[in-house]
């Protein structure tokens, strides 16, 4: 499926993980459940996640670190397949 049609898709998501100070480590079991049950899963970086990084690279990250792919992050969101 084209990027530009998950982007799509993701749009009228809910956020279903929420990264907080903890970090990535902690929901990266939960993201890869959820991957597996859903093909998109909508990820939200709580200020307390992101202390001297962006969200962008922590989305990147967790994309690695659950092997996924990052479809698109803005703001503070982000969204898996």
């Amino acid at each position: 499926m084209a990027n530009e049609d998950l982007k799509a898709r993701a749009h009228d998501l809910d956020v279903t993980v929420w990264v907080g100070k903890g970090g990535i480590e902690p929901v990266a079991e939960e993201l890869r459940d959820q991957l597996r049950e859903s093909d998109l899963v909508k990820v939200k970086f709580l200020r307390a996640s992101r202390g001297g990084t962006t969200t962008e690279e922590l989305a990147a990250d967790l994309a690695e670190h659950v092997d996924a792919d990052l479809v698109d992050a803005r703001g503070h969101t982000a969204v898996f397949h």
